[in-house]
C-alpha cells in the first residue's frame, strides 16, 4: 500500500504547505513578461533596429539586414527573462541597455550607438513583440 508522505503531515503542517504553494504559485503569475512599453511605437522601432543596422550582428525577425549571428538571435526577446543573459528583462532596464550597453554591462561587446532615449523606448517596445 502507497501511503503519501503529506498524509502523514500534521493538519497544521498540510495547511502551511498549501498556502505556501498558493502564495508561490501566485508569485509566478505577477511576474509576466512585459508587453508592452509606455510611449513606445513598436513599428517605429522595428524601423529603428533596421536603421541602426541591428541585424548585422543579430537575427531579427521582419528587421532587414544580414541577419548576422556576431551576437544572439532576438528573435524571442520578449520572453526572455534577461537581456544580455544578466539584466532582468524590464522596460527601463532595456531602454538603459539599448542607449548605452557597455555602461550596462561592461565587457559586452554590443557598442554604444548614440541611441536617443526616445528611440529606445521605440526600439524597446520593438523588442517585446517578437515572442
Amino acid at each position: 500500500m502507497n501511503i503519501c508522505l503529506y498524509d502523514r503531515l500534521p493538519v497544521a503542517w498540510r495547511a502551511s504547505a498549501m498556502l505556501l504553494c498558493a502564495v508561490l504559485a501566485s508569485a509566478c503569475s505577477s511576474q509576466e513578461k512585459p508587453t508592452r512599453v509606455d510611449g513606445g511605437d513598436p513599428e517605429r522601432g522595428r524601423l529603428l533596429t533596421q536603421q541602426y543596422q541591428c541585424a548585422a550582428c543579430h537575427f531579427i525577425p521582419e528587421v532587414q539586414g544580414t541577419n548576422g549571428d556576431a551576437g544572439p538571435s532576438l528573435q524571442y526577446m520578449g520572453r526572455l527573462s534577461y537581456i544580455a543573459g544578466s539584466i532582468p528583462n524590464q522596460p527601463e532596464n532595456m531602454i538603459r541597455f539599448l542607449r548605452n550597453p557597455p555602461a550596462v554591462k561592461p565587457g559586452t561587446l554590443m557598442p554604444a550607438l548614440g541611441i536617443s532615449e526616445e528611440e529606445a523606448r521605440h526600439m524597446a517596445a520593438f523588442m517585446y513583440t517578437l515572442q
